[in-house]
């Protein structure tokens, strides 16, 4: 029974991907189950059961391969982007901090001064 359920997740893996052209990751996140298991899955267990769908199988998976880099860049420009704002925020946030505490220090010489002034 068990050994039927990991075949038919294996086709329904195979299938999924072939039709969505997703990768491994996708694949793992919409059917629950670890990048390995869909890897191993697709590449070993397929091969066994249905050679011609592992063969349209690890066509998608090299072509994604081929692209991971130009995928990548996009996803890295986020965070780089992001991190800039986080920084510039923080930036922003110490010049403003300085300037309080400069207009604070300004403040209480003028208060001791008043006082210096009356006594």
């Amino acid at each position: 029974m068990r050994k039927m359920y990991i075949e038919e997740r294996a086709i329904n893996l195979a299938h999924y991907i072939i039709d969505n052209k997703d990768t491994v990751r996708g694949a793992a996140k919409k059917f629950g189950v670890s990048k390995s298991t869909v890897h191993k899955d697709v590449s070993e267990r397929l091969l066994k059961i249905n050679p011609i769908l592992a063969s349209e199988v690890r066509t998608i998976l090299n072509e994604n391969k081929a692209e991971r880099h130009i995928r990548g860049r996009p996803c890295n420009e986020i965070k780089v982007s992001s991190l800039k704002k986080v920084l510039d925020f923080q930036e922003s946030k110490t010049f403003l901090s300085m300037h309080y505490f400069f207009f604070v220090l300004f403040l209480l010489f003028c208060i001791l001064d008043i006082f210096v002034v009356h006594l």
